[in-house]
């Protein structure tokens, strides 16, 4: 099937993957990074950027895959219970719940924290930033299942 507007939609579905998966990847690594340079003005930069990049990259992303993602279905006319479609559904929004209830909320108190550092950052401070990285591990995993079911369309 091809057609200007499917196409269009097409390259706004793989620009909000490039910014979804290429922000929480990258975002990740700093983030450890910094982490474990523990310079209290490091990690406040650092967590400063995490807010910024999430409003700027991430919520874009998921605005540019579902809006596209849901053009192309009604436009290709393709069922929307298709198994691959379905568990794409199932596994976006499984890593977009463990991403607001609690990534964001750590990343809030993280921020907060942050905002108090003197010249040590706190045990709090890392524990939230160890939870972080864990969860955020988490959610990528379905973020890559739904990557490779877009991709092979296996059932």
């Amino acid at each position: 099937m091809s057609s200007f507007a499917y196409d269009i939609a097409r390259f706004a579905h793989f620009t909000g993957l490039a910014f979804l998966m290429g922000n929480i990847t990258v975002t990740a690594i700093w983030k450890y990074f910094a982490d474990r340079d523990d310079r209290p003005e490091v990690l406040s930069f650092a967590q400063k950027l995490v807010t910024y990049t999430d409003w700027s990259m991430t919520v874009w992303g998921v605005i540019l895959i579902m809006g596209s993602g849901y053009f192309m279905v009604v436009y290709a006319n393709f069922p929307l219970l298709e198994p691959w479609l379905l568990w794409s559904q199932v596994l976006f929004v499984v890593a977009g719940l463990i991403w607001l209830f609690i990534l964001v909320p750590i990343q809030i108190k993280q921020a907060r924290l942050a905002k108090t550092f003197t010249d040590d950052v706190g045990e709090e401070y890392r524990a939230l930033s160890r939870q972080w990285i864990v969860w955020g591990l988490i959610s990528t995993v379905p973020l890559l299942g739904v990557t490779w079911l877009m991709v092979a369309k296996p059932m």
